[in-house]
């Protein structure tokens, strides 16, 4: 009587994992390692196809071997793309500590470049300046000059003998 094999490859589909590495070790022999679903599908239903229909022939067997010596085989095979919908996805918020260079929210810090005063008003959350908010100082100062500036160092915090009202420069 001859094996169906489209019914019994189409049973494996709704297999388990477990029941899979089960069925995986009464084809082949031996048990098996993986808990791949697909790789043990793939395997088993190759295996029962090799022995209803017949396995490659002899020559077939050295043409593959031959041409694996020739080709670079890749190892693993190219990851799929993940999409947005695959599960649920972690937020975090993380917290930084309040740098103690920085005045109090609501201190307005003034600094003149190229001859004109620019004024930026601390937030709770960022900086206010000409009526954007910006995350960090470095922002602001490269927003002013359009080079990246350290903040603190732009608008004379955390330096000894500076009172946060910035320095005359550039």
């Amino acid at each position: 009587m001859a094996l169906n094999v489209g019914k019994v490859v189409s049973a494996l589909k709704s297999m388990t994992v477990p029941e899979l590495r089960e069925r995986y070790e009464e084809v082949f022999g031996e048990p098996t390692r993986t808990r791949h679903k697909d790789y043990l599908l793939r395997r088993i239903a190759w295996r029962i196809q090799a022995d209803a229909w017949g396995d490659l022939s002899e020559r077939a067997r050295r043409r593959a071997a031959e041409l694996a010596k020739d080709s670079d085989l890749r190892i693993t095979g190219p990851r799929k793309p993940r999409a947005d919908n695959d599960g649920p996805r972690v937020q975090a918020t993380v917290h930084f500590p309040l740098d103690e260079r920085l005045p109090m929210p609501g201190t307005e810090l003034s600094r003149t470049y190229k001859g004109q005063t620019f004024v930026v008003r601390v937030l709770p959350k960022g900086f206010e300046f000409q009526g954007e908010i910006y995350r960090t100082l470095s922002a602001v100062a490269k927003a002013i000059t359009g080079k990246h500036w350290n903040g603190y160092h732009f608008f004379g915090l955390g330096q000894k003998g500076e009172n946060g009202n910035g320095k005359e420069g550039n």
